[in-house]
């Protein structure tokens, strides 16, 4: 299934990359039970995992810090580390659904968009970035 990348406009141009930059970013659905969230989501293959902002499992109705506590470095961080909660859910990519961990974080930017990383989703998918053609394809990973 292909997606197209997305296209953020620069507040200012730039000699480097003109008056937008593309971003790898898709729809995604978190499903936990009967409730489900429709976000979107950045395919980014230096994460380690998948991982949503904590409001998120809120609203899915989790117990967030019921999960499984984990220590990750962040780049924004005080300290450079913060704390998710890992959970096991259904996810929705495409015509895609999958079972896998998904992580809720309070110490994340709020508004912004989930990350799909190494464990949960590159582990689950082939993905093929095509910047040129501004598309990502991904295919289901046959074991």
């Amino acid at each position: 299934m292909k997606f197209p990348y997305f296209k953020f406009p620069l507040p200012q141009r730039s000699d480097f990359f003109g008056t937008s930059i593309l971003k790898p970013i898709i729809p995604v659905e978190i499903v936990a039970g009967a409730t489900s969230v429709r976000y979107a989501a950045l395919i980014d293959s230096g994460a380690d995992f998948c991982i949503f902002d904590g409001e998120i499992g809120e609203t899915l109705d989790l117990d967030v810090r019921g999960g499984q506590r984990i220590i990750f470095g962040v780049i924004q961080a005080a300290g450079g580390f913060a704390e998710a909660f890992v959970h096991s859910l259904m996810l929705k990519v495409g015509g895609w659904e999958y079972k896998t961990a998904v992580s809720f974080s309070y110490d994340i930017a709020k508004h912004g968009y989930g990350i799909l990383g190494q464990k949960g989703f590159f582990d689950i998918f082939v993905v093929k970035f095509d910047l040129a053609k501004e598309e990502l394809e991904l295919k289901e990973r046959r074991t």
